[in-house]
Order: structure tokens, then C-alpha cells, then sequence
């Protein structure tokens, strides 16, 4: 048994069988609960349905559920495998509807071929669901079902074999006709198979503007002829009077090649006979018409595409079936018309053309994306596809008059579009939104380094801050230049160039620590250390705030900001904090990175830093001060110690909401915590904030959490400086340093 094999069938039977389950969305966990959700509670809603049938649409998931529906004539590459054969592959299409656009799914597989019996079927179940996903059925029974199902219901229908692979590679073919500069209106196109998805990929590409004359069509006997007397009345509408007779002939001077057909029946010369900047839609799966290193090989000009994930330019349907089911839903279209499809193709086109999100990058192993010859179409997984491609869809469906719930507040659908996504990115959408209000100068101390640059473009791009690039004023624009980051009119500052700004910040630093060890020559020597140099812009005023950190030890790189910036009024400590994103909203932990053993004193500062800091975040702290204890259920110095920090803490702050010592399990249970110690402050709302009783603790539980993917962490952020500093883990990823310069943007304007 293959590696492949034996891993898919393991994937497929381990634990529970399968890959999706229904999972109740109210509480169950009472009698009560029982009663409302069953008998006799649920009498209401039907009795309420029975007399309004749109209040279906209040009381029940239809809105949101969409039944993917197979007979197994078509599965894949596997054929006419049946309809038992198909429900993996209908299970799987259910979880990307579920994880791409938050939409549930119950896959359906109808035991028939009969074309009548089939249409039946699916009519009699139709009220159940908000709208209806076909797959894998044969053509051309395919065709027919679809059509008389779209004119008898009146919820969105789509068979996604024919038109997902259409739409993806109409936007493909919009953006590389504008690399190359062709006009759509003349290019020459030729197709191999004339299957569901070819007849409707050739559909919308005469819908954008191909001429139909320019058009040619092959299936498996050669050139779909007028002369043709056989012909059925689908090929029919795409045969030509050219006197050309196989796929050799037809792809001679051809600018676009489709193959939607099988492997290998298209070689290097056929490629090379084509004309210049030609364009190859080579998407029969798993291989490909003509192989991609084959087809690159070939001439330089040539702009590829396939189905492979492991190729540029993947043309994959999960760019779009989620998605258009998304807005068709969200105004409770009648339909999925033309008007919405093409709404999809130009929604994706105009993505490809906008900077790359990081964590793209990393899935793809890229350093750098943009749009070209091998990027034209968006990356399958790019977190934007659901709020660019579902509201054209929805706008598209209001436009032609089949949206039964318009939409009316866009910004709102947008965050709503983006709350699908999951409590862990709410947070840090409201802290972008408000560094953009009033971006910050940030300086960025290491920006000879890809990782920087590439986090300076996005937060220039996006708003968030405005960046200052200090380094080796060569080898940041060798950089820029190699990548090709695009950072404009960014200021870039060389200290080794600034003798009389050197001279200046050595006096500050001299004045600064001229009784902690330091003479004016040392302070001359120090500032040319970016590390220095840095914080004294923040100091003088000619930064707001500053990133540190990537490729230093986190000690040598506080401490010129601590010697240069100093300690807030009324603490004795400076603290870290990491913001561990978790999806049921963010978490706070201090004192994860500065103090090794802070004393009862320390952590009661180290709790106030804290507590200020989560409010500036707009969020109520409820703080538990971490031990092994629970209110003196065991002895030992730590529970003594955070069991004083309490009770210094509610004498100082007799508001704060704080309590401890406590076990890290009891404190994040709220029914633990109620049953066992119903006298703590911290019932109630959940606890997000949590204090460690050392470093070490903190530390661990962080690195651990972040280990095992159970939190995204944002940190550390410093917490009692006079200004912003923060300082990164060594190593981190594009996408934490974004997040930390937005941190340090919202910390600077806070602090002005």
C-alpha cells in the first residue's frame, strides 16, 4: 500500500468516521435546555413558520445551509464510481464550504442515474436547505438537471464542476491578457474536451468579451465542425467553420490554449506553435495536458497555469464556490445568475492585483508575491477571498434583482464577513483599525533584513504606521531592489552618515548615564549601535516608537531602551506581556519576559501595568494571580506570595478585579471555579488576564501554548516605559512583526 493510500484511508477512518459531524449551536446542557430545544418548547417556532414560511429563515440554519448533492457519475478523475463511492468526496466539499466560508453542509448522495428521478428527488428535499451545491454528476445529464432546477426552486443552485473552474479561469484569463497586452475581443482561443466544465469555462470567456468566431472546441475525435451532422445542440453552439480537423492544427497561432480533458496530449511544438505570450490553462487533473516544467521549457514568453497546488497559477474551484454561496446566501438570492458569476471573475482578478497577505507567504514558502506572469489568479487560502469575491457576488444578486434580502449597511457586512473568521482575529482587526486612525512613525532597528522590509511595506501599505528604515543605507535598497518591495518615498537613515546626530544622542546618553558607568567616548561608541540609535529617535522625538529584536537576544536589546527611555512614573518595574490569541478572544499573560523572580512589590506593579494595558485595549481585565494553590490550599512561598500581592492589591485598586492565588485550570472554567470557590471575584465573565508568579512559569506556558497552535501569541509587549518600544521574538514571522508594530502604534498613541 502506497504512502499516499495508506495515509488517506487512515485520515478517512481514524477515530470518528469521516471528516464532518453536526454540532449543536444553543445550549443542551439542561433540562431545560432539552425542552426548548425539543418538546414542547420547539412547537413555537414551527407554529410561527407554519403561519410566516420566510420566518424559516429566522428560526431554523436553512440561511446558512447548503446540501451538496451528488449521483457519483463524474467523481473526480475516478468516473462513475456510484453514488456510496462519492460521499467522501462530498464530505470533503462540506468542510471547505465549512472552514472557507463558515457554511454548513449536509452532503447528500442519490442513488440514481435517472436524469427525471434525480430532479424529483432534489425538489422534494429542497425546502431543507438556503441553497444547493451539484457535484460530480456527468454531462450531458448535468446540464439539463441544473437548467430545470434553477427555473423550478427559488433558492441559489450551481453546479460547481462547470462554473467554479469557468469563473477561476476567466479572472486568470483577464489579468494575463493585461500582462501580456492582448485585447480579449481578438485573441484566439482553443479548447481540448468539451465536457461540463469546458462548455462552461467557454461560456465565460464569450461572456468577457472572446469573439465566438475566435473560438475553437475539441473532444476526443478532433475539431468540433459545423459540418458535423452529429452533433448534439451543446457542441453545436461551439463548432467552427475553419478548415482545420485536430487539436495539432487548431492550436497553430492560437493565443489560449484550455484543456479541460486528460494527460499528456499536448506536446512542445504544439506549445511553440502558438503565438507570442501565449497563455496555457493546462487543468486536467491529477497531470496535466502537457506537463508544467515541459510547457515552461518550452519558450520563455508562455504564461501557465494548471489544477496543481504545487505549480504557480493554481486553478482551484475553492476560490470561488465558497464564496459566491456566501453572498448568495447572505441576500437570499432566488439564483446564481450569469450577473453574479461574472461579478466573481472580476472580484478575483482585481484580488491577484493586491499586495499578499504574510501568512500566504508562509504556506507557500514565498518569500514575495506579486502579480506577474506567475501569480495572476489569488492563492487558494488568502484570508480576503470572503470579503472581496461574497459582497460582489451579494451586490451582483441585488443589481439584477434576485436578492430577496438586500444588504444595507456594506461596512457592517464586511465585519460580519470577518467575525466568520473567528474570535481570535477580532481583536487584532479593532487594534489595526485604530492604529490607523492616527499612524505613528516607527523606526525599525534591523531593516537590512527581508523579514522587516517586507512588515514596512504591508503596515505603509495598510495605514497602520509610517515607517523609518535604520541600517546600512546599501544593503536595505540591494534588498528592496532584489525583492522588489515597493516602500516608495520611505525614510531611510544610515547612522554611519550622521556624525552630528551621533555627537548629539551621545550627549543625551552621556547626561543620561554618566553616573551609572559611562563616560562620554563609551556613549560615542554606543550610539552606533542600532540598538541605541533607535530608542534616542524615540527619545528626541523623531520617532514615536520603535521594533527591535529579530536577530538580537532579547537582553541586549531592552536594555538600551531602558538605560535611553526609562521607567514609567509610579512603577518599579518594567514587565512583558504576550497577547496569546485564542479563539474564544484574546488572553493577557505578564511576566513572561523581564522579571525572573519578581517580588510581592514587583507584582503588584507588574499586575497594575497589566491591568492598565488590557483596558487601553478596550477590554475589561479580570486578572488571576497564577499559582499551584487555590486560596490556600496548599503551603509554599509562591501561594504565600501571590496570595500577599492580592491582598496588597485590593487595598491600593479596592476596584480592580483580581483574585488568587489560583490554579491556571480553575481560573480559565468558569463552572469549576463557581462550583468550588463561589466567594471569588473572578466568577462571572471569563478570565483574561493572568499574572505569573516567575518568569519561568510564563514563559513556559506561552511557548507551550503557541507549540501546540492552541494561541496565536502577540508579544512581548513592553509594558512601563516612558515610550513605545517593543521588542521581538528572534526569528519572528512577517506577520508577528505587522502585529507588533500595530501594538506599538496604538501604545504610542496612547502614551502621547
Amino acid at each position: 500500500m502506497s504512502s499516499l493510500k495508506e495515509d488517506a484511508l487512515k485520515y478517512h477512518s481514524k477515530g470518528r468516521p469521516g471528516k464532518i459531524a453536526v454540532v449543536p449551536t444553543k445550549p443542551t446542557n439542561t433540562k431545560r435546555d432539552l425542552s426548548l430545544a425539543y418538546s414542547p418548547g420547539v412547537a413555537e417556532p414551527c407554529l410561527a413558520i407554519a403561519e410566516n414560511p420566510e420566518d424559516i429563515y429566522k428560526y431554523t440554519a436553512k440561511g446558512n445551509l447548503v446540501a451538496v448533492i451528488s449521483n457519483g457519475t463524474a467523481v473526480l478523475g475516478l468516473g462513475d464510481i456510484g453514488a456510496d463511492a462519492s460521499k467522501p468526496v462530498m464530505e470533503g466539499k462540506g468542510v471547505l464550504f465549512k472552514i472557507f466560508a463558515d457554511i454548513d453542509v449536509f452532503d447528500i448522495e442519490v442513488n440514481t442515474k435517472d436524469v427525471e428521478s434525480f430532479i424529483q428527488t432534489v425538489k422534494n428535499i429542497s425546502c431543507t436547505f438556503g441553497g444547493i451545491n451539484l457535484e460530480d454528476i456527468k454531462a450531458p445529464e448535468c446540464f439539463e438537471i441544473e437548467t430545470r432546477l434553477k427555473e423550478e426552486l427559488d433558492i441559489p443552485i450551481m453546479h460547481d464542476d462547470q462554473h467554479g473552474t469557468a469563473i477561476i479561469t476567466g479572472a486568470a484569463l483577464l489579468n494575463a491578457l493585461e500582462l501580456v497586452g492582448k485585447e480579449i475581443g481578438k485573441v484566439q482561443v482553443v479548447y481540448n474536451g468539451a465536457g461540463a466544465s469546458a462548455i462552461s469555462c467557454a461560456k465565460i470567456m464569450l461572456a468577457l468579451g472572446v469573439s465566438p468566431e475566435n473560438l475553437v472546441m475539441c473532444d476526443s475525435k478532433g475539431v468540433i465542425r459545423q459540418d458535423n451532422p452529429a452533433l448534439d445542440p451543446i457542441k453545436k453552439q461551439f463548432a467552427t467553420a475553419r478548415n482545420i480537423h485536430t487539436l495539432t492544427e487548431a492550436m497553430q497561432n492560437a493565443d489560449v490554449f484550455v484543456g479541460l480533458s486528460k494527460a499528456d496530449v499536448v506536446n512542445q511544438d504544439m506549445i511553440r506553435s502558438m503565438n507570442k505570450d501565449c497563455i496555457v490553462f493546462a487543468l486536467a487533473n491529477p497531470n496535466p495536458e502537457i506537463q508544467y516544467d515541459l510547457a515552461m521549457a518550452s519558450r520563455p514568453d508562455i504564461i501557465m497555469c494548471t489544477g496543481r497546488s504545487d505549480h504557480p497559477n493554481q486553478v482551484n474551484n475553492v476560490l470561488g464556490f465558497p464564496y459566491i454561496f456566501r453572498g448568495a446566501l447572505d441576500v437570499r438570492a432566488t439564483k446564481i445568475n450569469e450577473e453574479m458569476k461574472i461579478a466573481a471573475v472580476h472580484a478575483l482578478a482585481k484580488l491577484a492585483k493586491e499586495p499578499v497577505p504574510e501568512m500566504v507567504l508562509l504556506a507557500y514558502d514565498e518569500k514575495n508575491v506579486t502579480f506577474g506572469r506567475s501569480y495572476i489568479i489569488p492563492k487558494p487560502i488568502d484570508p480576503r477571498l470572503i470579503t472581496t469575491v461574497s459582497p460582489a457576488v451579494a451586490k451582483a444578486a441585488m443589481d439584477s434583482g434576485v436578492a430577496k434580502h438586500p444588504i444595507k449597511n456594506w461596512d457592517a457586512y464586511h465585519n460580519e464577513l470577518l467575525n466568520r473568521l473567528g474570535n481570535e482575529s477580532n481583536f487584532m482587526r479593532a487594534l489595526t483599525d485604530k492604529a490607523k486612525q492616527a499612524p505613528k512613525r516607527v523606526v525599525f532597528s534591523e531593516a537590512d533584513n527581508f523579514k522587516i522590509l517586507r512588515a514596512a511595506q504591508i503596515v505603509k501599505d495598510e495605514g497602520i504606521a509610517i515607517p523609518i528604515l535604520l541600517g546600512n543605507r546599501q544593503k536595505i535598497e540591494q534588498i528592496i531592489a532584489e525583492h522588489e518591495i515597493k516602500l516608495g518615498d520611505v525614510q531611510i537613515i544610515d547612522p554611519m552618515e550622521h556624525e552630528d546626530k551621533r555627537n548629539a544622542y551621545a550627549e543625551i546618553l552621556f547626561q543620561k548615564r554618566q553616573r551609572k558607568g559611562i563616560t562620554l567616548y563609551e556613549a560615542k561608541k554606543l550610539v552606533r549601535d542600532r540598538s541605541y540609535f533607535a530608542p534616542m529617535m524615540v527619545e528626541t522625538g523623531e520617532a514615536d516608537a520603535m521594533i527591535s529584536g529579530l536577530t538580537k537576544n532579547y537582553p541586549s536589546t531592552i536594555r538600551p531602551a531602558l538605560q535611553i527611555l526609562g521607567k514609567e512614573e509610579h512603577t518599579s518595574v518594567v514587565a512583558g506581556m504576550y497577547i496569546m490569541l485564542s479563539k474564544k478572544g484574546p488572553l493577557f499573560f505578564a511576566d513572561c519576559t523581564v522579571n525572573p523572580d519578581p517580588t510581592v512589590k514587583e507584582l503588584i506593579d507588574i499586575t497594575a501595568l497589566a491591568h492598565a494595558a488590557v483596558k487601553k485595549f478596550n477590554i475589561q481585565p479580570k486578572t488571576a494571580l497564577l499559582s499551584y494553590s487555590n486560596f490556600g490550599s496548599a503551603n509554599g512561598e509562591v501561594p504565600s506570595k501571590m496570595a500577599e500581592v492580592r491582598r496588597q492589591l485590593k487595598a491600593i485598586y479596592p476596584q480592580m478585579v483580581v483574585d488568587g492565588e489560583i490554579q491556571a485550570n480553575i481560573a480559565m472554567n468558569q463552572k469549576l471555579l463557581k462550583e468550588n470557590f463561589p466567594f471569588s471575584e473572578l466568577n462571572g465573565e471569563p478570565v483574561n488576564t493572568f499574572i505569573f508568579p516567575s518568569l519561568s512559569s510564563g514563559n513556559i506556558t506561552y511557548k507551550m501554548l503557541q507549540a501546540l497552535g492552541a494561541a496565536e501569541a502577540i508579544g512581548p509587549i513592553l509594558l512601563g516605559l516612558k515610550k513605545s518600544a517593543h521588542i521581538l521574538q528572534i526569528g519572528s514571522s512577517i506577520r508577528e512583526i505587522v502585529n507588533m508594530v500595530t501594538i506599538a502604534v496604538v501604545d504610542a498613541q496612547e502614551k502621547e
